[in-house]
């Protein structure tokens, strides 16, 4: 299982437009690497649509997201266009980069076990070292503050975050 300070793993898959993405051309940037189990699906596209509605927030941080799921790319693809996604999905049919990263992993759901992707984020820094995970990730999650319920979102977290880590560099 990887940990933070640990070597991120080298990858390279293709994007919705078929463009191979390597970490080794983004050597020397910030990487917000989530994995979700599937395109199109209720918790994949919240996700998905809260990376794209605060995506300048991590442009300001000069931050790369790059999504990754099994699907294919052209699933991808209809995923973007959709719903008006603006962050890059990275297309793992082979599962190399999940097995990679560990997030390919034995599932329950309803009673049936199946190997599927545990909703996970990274992220990398820029010298390609882990600086944050959060694995089983609710991507929104509800949190009592003085008696008042208040929805806590994922992205709002990561981008929370890096701006941390980056003011430490």
């Amino acid at each position: 299982m990887l940990k933070i300070g640990d070597n991120a793993p080298s990858f390279c898959a293709p994007n919705q437009d078929d463009v191979e993405i390597c970490s080794r051309d983004l050597a020397g940037k910030w990487i917000v690497l989530y994995f979700y189990p599937k395109d199109l699906t209720p918790g994949c596209t919240t996700q998905a649509c809260d990376f794209t509605d605060k995506h300048s927030f991590f442009d300001d941080l000069d931050a790369v997201i790059l999504g990754v799921s099994a699907d294919d790319t052209e699933k991808h693809r209809k995923f973007i266009d959709k719903y008006d996604l603006t962050i890059t999905l990275l297309s793992d049919t082979s599962k190399k980069m999940c097995e990679d990263f560990g997030v390919w992993q034995l599932k329950q759901f309803m009673g049936k076990e199946f190997m599927g992707v545990v909703r996970t984020t990274f992220i990398i820094n820029p010298e390609g070292k882990i600086a944050a995970i959060w694995d089983k990730v609710s991507v929104r999650k509800k949190k009592s503050v003085k008696g008042e319920k208040i929805e806590i979102l994922h992205v709002d977290e990561v981008r929370e975050k890096l701006q941390e880590l980056q003011s430490k560099n």
